[in-house]
């Protein structure tokens, strides 16, 4: 039998402490004493970290370049670089979406990270806002709802167009300077650099332009394209989803070549990325433009095949020993229609508790230059920390994964503020320690 609940008869009343305590509280040895007259609070003091990064780096500030502004001057309160650094320090601050800065446009300390002379908004213009020093949720929408073809001219009344708000990005640009930030972390150039490609999954929960179901994640998503440089990031594209994981990789990878060959003309280069990139047309790209690569290659019978031998080896030493055995080997293979012609693979033929665990590499690589068992596991294993690891901390922590606006174009753009994110906290960390 349940026991009933009797409600009260009348509210109880929140009876605030006296401020300050009457009394102090004795705590061990020491002394208790809480206050609640402390004035302006804030728990954004990191933001200050951020300020200084800034005004060494210019990061923001060459992003905030990327945009054209076709506001009326005499209109506006807040400045395109104040929406901008706002909107960046936002995310390196943890907070996610816009919805956030109705709150934080009252934050006096990151009023003072944005150099406002009025941090307390006491002299804004209209008095609803007075006492909020920094942009809400719909002036910062300003950033995402312009084309990126607007040209500043006004909109005609009979226009299907929809309604802009002036502040136009320039995508190239952006991606320009995702490659010169990276190049110019380097104070003299490397002679080899390994460059990460990767595709993962960006769920949607809304009917977003560019939505589609993707069989893999089992899920309606966008694939964006990361390319990574250890913890670099030199490029991030969002894509629908129903495409294979290397399609387009050529036309993002060209530009980012020809950038870094520009500065660096003796670099060599290489290209690593899972079985998806595993295709005929970059492999080819590679080849023609003197490129090295390691990609990883699905497993099939005819690959099986090749590597018995290795695969009997592996099972007998797993069976005298009972622990994980791995034998590698390679060989030359093609495909029947889709390569061009016949390439290095790599097999490692392992064996575990559940059995036969065969995984095959493709590359351009020689054994001169590197030996089976130290490309799989020196190289190609070391991409479940970076790209991989670098992806997670870019979605989890800076929240590239807010693409809930209607429009692909704009949540490329929001995908644009969280990798400028990610590169103002990774330049943290690379030179915290470095004054």
């Amino acid at each position: 039998m349940g026991r009933g609940i009797t409600p009260l008869r009348t509210s109880r009343q929140f009876n605030p402490l006296a401020q300050p305590l009457e009394a102090s509280q004795k705590l061990g040895g020491r002394q208790l004493v809480g206050r609640f007259d402390g004035g302006d609070i804030t728990s954004d003091g990191g933001v200050l970290v951020l300020q200084k990064l800034e005004e060494r780096s210019g990061i923001v500030r060459r992003l905030a370049a990327c945009f054209e502004d076709y506001r009326k001057p005499d209109q506006i309160e807040h400045p395109l670089l104040d929406l901008i650094m706002q909107r960046v320090f936002g995310l390196a601050l943890g907070y996610a979406d816009l919805n956030d800065h109705d709150e934080l446009r009252r934050d006096p300390m990151l009023a003072v990270a944005l150099h406002k002379d009025d941090v307390k908004g006491e002299q804004r213009r209209r008095a609803q806002d007075r006492g909020q020093a920094l942009a809400g949720k719909s002036t910062l929408n300003r950033l995402e709802l312009t084309a990126p073809d607007y040209d500043g001219s006004p909109r005609p009344k009979e226009s299907d167009k929809p309604e802009t708000k002036k502040i136009v990005v320039d995508p190239e640009s952006i991606d320009a300077l995702l490659v010169d930030l990276f190049l110019e972390a380097h104070t003299q150039a490397p002679d080899q650099i390994i460059l990460d490609l990767d595709a993962t999954d960006d769920r949607l929960f809304g009917h977003q332009e560019g939505r589609f179901y993707h069989g893999y994640y089992r899920d309606y998503c966008y694939l964006p394209l990361y390319v990574f440089c250890g913890e670099h990031l030199l490029c991030a594209r969002l894509r629908p989803s129903n495409i294979d994981a290397s399609a387009d990789s050529v036309e993002e990878l060209e530009p980012v070549v020809a950038r870094i060959r520009q500065r660096w003309p003796a670099v060599k280069i290489q290209l690593r990325g899972a079985a998806g990139f595993c295709r005929e047309q970059l492999m080819a790209w590679c080849e023609r433009a003197g490129l090295d690569y390691i990609f990883g290659l699905a497993q099939n019978p005819r690959l099986r095949k090749q590597i018995e031998a290795e695969r009997g080896q592996a099972e007998k030493q797993y069976q005298e020993t009972q622990a994980p055995a791995r034998v590698f080997g390679e060989c030359f293979y093609a495909t029947q229609d889709t390569w061009s012609r016949e390439r290095r693979v790599l097999a490692k033929a392992e064996h575990l508790d559940k059995g036969s665990n065969p995984r095959f590499i493709g590359t351009t690589l020689s054994p001169g230059q590197m030996a089976a068992q130290e490309l799989y596991e020196k190289v190609y294993c070391a991409r479940g920390e970076c790209p991989e690891n670098r992806i997670k901390e870019q979605q989890l922590d800076l929240f590239a994964d807010r693409t809930s606006t209607g429009k692909m174009w704009s949540n490329q753009l929001r995908l644009y503020f969280s990798s400028i994110a990610y590169v103002l906290l990774q330049t943290l960390r690379r030179t915290a320690w470095t004054g």
